[in-house]
């Protein structure tokens, strides 16, 4: 399974503190070698100010009480910069601690930063030490200082692209707590300023949704209502041609959101010729599923990839939670995902046969006839199929559904936009490129 690990095309667009629960996931599912993983953590740590973890690791990977003497080094010159930075940021720090003095801020970032000035001699020196003091937190694995420092760094901030920074900071921050109701409101404030900012480049703000996309997942697959917003997110048309122009791996899961989640269907169709279209780029047992049922009607290879997609889920990092990790659901993900490709392969067969013997059905199915019959019933009322079940012969009859020739010139010729979308990044890509040279 390991060649359907996406760790590696994932952590180039992540923080480098959250692919740490990356690799936490790899080493308990033990898909690589333990030592190549513990490799990698250290390798991580070498630009961060975690070094009491990054010694803790290097005495597990070498069987050694004993660190390097540059290890050594460097935690001494972190305490010392934690240091000066703490008594940089002393006086503003001391202000935001008291509640008394909090209460004279004003909506007006104007106002406060004269206030301040005026009545507490606190100027942009010493705002600008909070957000170095806050960074430097963060760095070292302090996510909760950083995230309150951040957040009162941006109140006060006048920089626009330094607020931005400070944001996607917090994010990280809160997503590395697991508080994903505060995480989600930074997700959605981010998506708001990416798309309504000025960029210098399509392509800048292209690589800023994919970032969002990525960071995205540690919160959609554990918040609540997290599988539906994902849909939102990732099928608007601006994120759905930055995946397949940039990412497409991503489809793994949207695809995954679209099979759990039956409330979605409508924007489902377009979904599959998306997925027909970049079969070429990537594809992996999930979109492969989808591709048998809907696009090759392969319902014997359809059966064979569901057994490889329990794997890949399995051994995914955001799809692979154990029943005591979930905050949503009692029932892991993966079965959810198999009684939906289960009921997606029989509602497509349902409806590319006129006639369906039930008794073969409820042989599938692993149900007694009566049950079986039921559960036809349900389908039939719940996919809103034009059938009818003939008792006497035991079969579901079909009535065959002819499309509207209008519906089916729009649908022909919605991809178009996508596919323009998508080759006019590529030729700026390409510009860009000869100028730079």
């Amino acid at each position: 399974m390991a060649e359907y690990d996406l760790t590696p095309r994932m952590a180039p667009n992540l923080d480098r503190h959250l692919v740490f629960p990356l690799l936490e996931f790899l080493q308990e599912r033990q898909l690589y070698n333990d030592d190549h993983i513990l490799k990698a953590k250290i390798d991580l740590l070498n630009n961060t100010n975690m070094v009491d973890y990054a010694m803790d690791i290097h005495k597990s990977l070498y069987h050694t009480d004993d660190v390097p003497h540059l290890m050594v080094e460097r935690r001494a010159e972190v305490v010392a910069r934690l240091k000066s930075l703490e008594d940089a940021a002393a006086p503003l720090v001391a202000f935001l601690q008291n509640p008394a003095a909090v209460q004279e801020l004003r909506a007006d970032k104007q106002y406060n930063l004269q206030m301040l000035n005026d009545r507490y001699q606190i100027g942009p020196a010493q705002i600008e030490a909070l957000y170095q003091y806050a960074k430097f937190q963060f760095e070292c694995g302090n996510y909760s200082g950083a995230a309150d420092y951040l957040y009162q760094y941006r109140a006060l901030c006048t920089n626009s692209e330094r607020s931005l920074s400070a944001l996607w900071g917090k994010l990280a921050a809160e997503i590395l707590m697991q508080n994903w109701d505060i995480a989600l409101e930074e997700l959605n404030r981010l998506k708001e300023i990416i798309d309504s900012k000025n960029f210098a480049s399509p392509l800048n703000q292209v690589q800023s949704r994919i970032w969002l996309m990525h960071w995205s997942l540690f919160i959609f697959f554990n918040h609540d209502n997290g599988r539906t917003q994902i849909i939102d997110l990732f099928n608007q048309d601006k994120y759905l041609n930055a995946i397949q122009t940039s990412a497409p791996h991503l489809l793994r899961y949207l695809a995954t959101a679209f099979i759990v989640n039956k409330r979605r269907r409508p924007q489902f169709k377009d979904f599959i010729k998306v997925i027909q279209q970049e079969q070429h780029s990537y594809k992996d047992p999930i979109t492969e599923f989808l591709a048998c049922v809907y696009v090759n009607y392969d319902f014997d290879g359809a059966q064979k990839k569901m057994k490889e997609c329990e794997e890949v889920i399995q051994n995914d990092p955001f799809l692979g939670k154990r029943v005591e990790e979930s905050n949503f659901s009692t029932v892991p993900l993966r079965d959810e995902f198999l009684e939906n490709a289960r009921l997606f392969i029989f509602e497509t067969y349902c409806r590319i046969h006129q006639r369906i013997d039930m008794g073969v059905l409820a042989e599938k199915l692993n149900l007694n006839y009566e049950d079986a019959e039921r559960w036809i019933v349900n389908l039939v009322r719940s996919s809103k199929l034009d059938a009818k079940i003939d008792s006497l012969t035991g079969t579901v009859i079909m009535e065959p559904n002819h499309p509207n020739v209008y519906e089916q010139l729009i649908d022909h010729t919605k991809p178009l936009g996508g596919r323009t979308y998508k080759l006019v990044s590529q030729i700026l890509e390409h510009v860009q490129a000869q100028t730079a040279r």
